[in-house]
């Protein structure tokens, strides 16, 4: 599975030169058309949001590399088959937008989060290796599930945009900023403060924020409820976050062994 994890780390790579119309292919924001663009709905983030990609395209590569490095401990063997699943299904949802198939896209972002979600779940139950397993497996992957949490309800907005459901955009563009600070709530207090997870859900809400407030489509009410949701999702995961002195007052536990809530850069390590 070392070298699955590789070949689609190359797959997801390939798919985002797609995506973004270097090469090839039609950039996201002008394909299916301009469903997914920075104004074609309340809750679509400025476009400089969508950089985070090179974050994660880099950490991919970073965990190919890795994981396939001699010595690597047991914890990556349940890890390599979703995160490749992720990697795959990335590039999926890009091939979906080209061919114009925004409904399609929806399920399968849907099914990415799902992977996500599970990849998130493996990782509190054992803590990192080391400072560097933390950066690139719970770092990366943190980061990853957080933005696709942002982008799954950007996603499911845009489609039903498209399908002409339009009537009370402002309250529902709140609503569903609501219910994304609750998932950071709910991530926070699963993981006892995971940083990653944060950060990308945060990294979403600002620039629709921003995007709200500054940009061509400006609505006020969805811009503060953004940037509302965004300091509440903050804010709780510092509150939750446990000191580290506390956490591993009892030494050292090698890798492999149960630790509620390590992972995601919830905590640090030796």
């Amino acid at each position: 599975m070392k070298v699955g994890v590789i070949v689609s780390a190359i797959a997801a790579v390939i798919g985002s030169f797609i995506g973004s119309g270097a090469w090839v292919g039609t950039p996201i924001a002008e394909a299916a058309g301009g469903a997914l663009s920075a104004t074609s709905t309340l809750v679509a983030p400025a476009g400089t949001a969508f950089s985070i990609w090179t974050v994660i395209y880099s950490g991919f590569f970073a965990y190919a590399v890795w994981q396939a490095l001699p010595g690597r401990s047991e914890r990556h063997r349940p890890l390599r088959l979703p995160i490749a699943a992720s990697m795959l299904l990335n590039a999926a949802w890009i091939l979906t937008i080209q061919v114009g198939l925004l409904w399609l896209s929806v399920f399968v972002i849907a099914a990415l989060l799902a992977v996500l979600a599970r990849v998130f779940v493996l990782l509190q139950q054992q803590r990192p290796e080391n400072r560097l397993d933390a950066v690139i497996t719970d770092g990366m992957m943190g980061v990853y599930l957080g933005w696709v949490c942002v982008a799954t309800i950007t996603n499911v907005t845009a489609w039903l945009v498209y399908l002409g459901v339009t009537g009370g955009a402002t309250f529902w563009a709140v609503a569903v900023l609501i219910l994304a600070a609750l998932v950071a709530v709910g991530v926070a207090t699963y993981s006892s403060g995971a940083l990653a997870p944060t950060i990308g859900i945060v990294w979403g809400l600002m620039w629709i924020a921003q995007g709200r407030l500054a940009g061509d489509v400006i609505n006020a009410r969805v811009g503060w409820a953004a940037a509302i949701a965004a300091l509440v999702a903050g804010i709780y995961t510092a509150v939750v976050r446990r000191p580290a002195q506390h956490l591993w007052s009892e030494g050292f536990r090698p890798p492999g062994r149960d630790v509620p809530g390590g992972g995601c850069l919830g905590r640090d390590v030796p």
